[in-house]
């Protein structure tokens, strides 16, 4: 099952699992696409009580069940993703990391920022 833009905000709290169903964290937000308004990636909290944080996990192939969000990366790869603070906003400037982490084409230099919090 593919994924609609406005049930978007059921997907809050849910869990985000990888391939293999190994749990990577919360889904807190989603990111779309600045350019065609598709969901790019998600933010998934992260890390340990106290410590918690962020990270960008990409959307692009992600399945949703009535209990998860089933993402196409693992675990260990998602789990070393940039991170914002938990209240932290995605700077510009850190864009391009995102992109790169998981080998996705970032977007030309010099462009508008492409991610925006739905």
């Amino acid at each position: 099952m593919g994924f609609e833009a406005e049930n978007i905000r059921d997907w809050q709290g849910k869990n985000v699992v990888d391939p293999a169903g190994g749990k990577i964290g919360e889904l807190e937000a989603v990111y779309v696409d600045t350019v065609s308004d598709e969901p790019a990636f998600a933010t998934v909290v992260v890390g340990m009580i106290g410590r918690r944080r962020l990270a960008f996990v990409p959307l692009a192939g992600a399945t949703v069940a009535p209990d998860h969000v089933r993402v196409t990366v693992a675990k260990d790869l998602a789990k070393h993703a940039p991170t914002i603070d938990t209240d932290g906003e995605l700077a510009a400037e850190d864009e391009p990391a995102i992109f790169e982490h998981y080998g996705l084409a970032p977007h030309s230099p010099g462009a508008a920022r492409r991610l925006a919090r739905r």
